[in-house]
């Protein structure tokens, strides 16, 4: 299914982006449909250069799969900035991923971070800006309307 064919099957009225998760879109899709993923975090530095808006409350944005396939629809409950070392425990938690300790997001995240600001000539600083957002599904490729 399509992201324009899930959001007219949804019945939502407003606007939406679709887009998929950048290192594991499929595992991170199906965390999301799921309802085990409900937050996830991006680096600030990114929306300045892009002069992108930061996600709002009440957004809703499609979720696609690694083949472009919509997978579920989300919608922010809340965005917040904050450093990568004040991360919460309960962020990590709410990502969902690995063990969902605030360790392995740590990890897997420097990680993710170091690669993504290759691309700026930038490197990986504990004291960056990430956004971080919080959401739930609202609408699953099965039709499933919660």
């Amino acid at each position: 299914m399509t992201a324009e064919e899930m959001w007219r099957a949804s019945g939502i009225d407003g606007e939406y982006i679709a887009w998929g998760f950048g290192d594991d879109a499929d595992t991170l899709a199906k965390l999301v449909k799921n309802g085990i993923k409900t937050a996830t975090c991006s680096a600030y530095v990114f929306y300045e250069i892009e002069d992108e808006d930061l996600p709002q409350k009440g957004d809703y944005n499609i979720i696609l799969d690694s083949n472009e396939n919509a997978v579920c629809i989300i919608k922010t409950i809340n965005v917040y900035v904050t450093r990568f070392n004040a991360v919460s425990e309960e962020h990590a938690y709410k990502e969902g991923e690995g063990d969902r300790s605030l360790e392995y997001w740590r990890k897997v995240h420097k990680e993710f971070f170091t690669e993504e600001l290759k691309s700026l000539n930038q490197e990986f600083d504990e004291n960056m800006e990430l956004v971080c957002e919080e959401f739930e599904v609202v609408y699953k490729e099965n039709g499933v309307v919660i």
